[in-house]
């Protein structure tokens, strides 16, 4: 069993998919999509990257995309979902909740629980940068840090 796993995260594409993104999440053994995708098409490119499970966002009307899921990576319970629905987050005991929806990039601890929010990968809005996030877990715990990507 491989003690480290490499997770891509990236939210809020909106139907678009850019090349810069997908270098970003090369080398990720799964990605994690926090809703907003706006394309089926966009999760089978992720797809051929790695694994790739997503959660469905206030914009998106895919079937079959839950509004949250929770997935035990390493030991770690790690919570999806978009973050426009109220959901009681510790009722689910994570260690780890990502969520999307407000494109602003963050990574913080709050009470024990690594919160990530990847930003905005998709088109530009509201003059937030573009970026998507990586999620290194181990048998130490979580780390994440947020990808810039370089685009006009």
């Amino acid at each position: 069993m491989n003690s480290v796993k490499e997770i891509g995260i990236i939210s809020d594409t909106h139907g678009l998919l850019r090349p810069e993104a997908i270098l970003a999440l090369e080398g990720s053994e799964l990605i994690l999509h926090a809703g907003d995708v706006e394309g089926d098409w966009i999760l089978s490119e992720l797809g051929e990257i790695a694994p790739c499970l997503a959660v469905a966002g206030n914009c998106d009307d895919e079937p079959g995309l839950p509004n949250f899921r929770l997935e035990e990576i390493l030991g770690q319970r790690v919570l999806l979902h978009h973050g426009h629905l109220p959901i009681d987050e510790s009722s689910f005991k994570p260690t780890v909740i990502i969520t999307g929806h407000s494109h602003q990039p963050i990574i913080e601890s709050i009470d024990g629980v690594l919160r990530i929010n990847p930003g905005s990968a998709g088109p530009r809005r509201f003059n937030k940068p573009v970026t998507v996030a990586r999620l290194t877990i181990d048998k130490r715990g979580a780390a994440a840090k947020i990808v810039h990507l370089d685009v006009k």
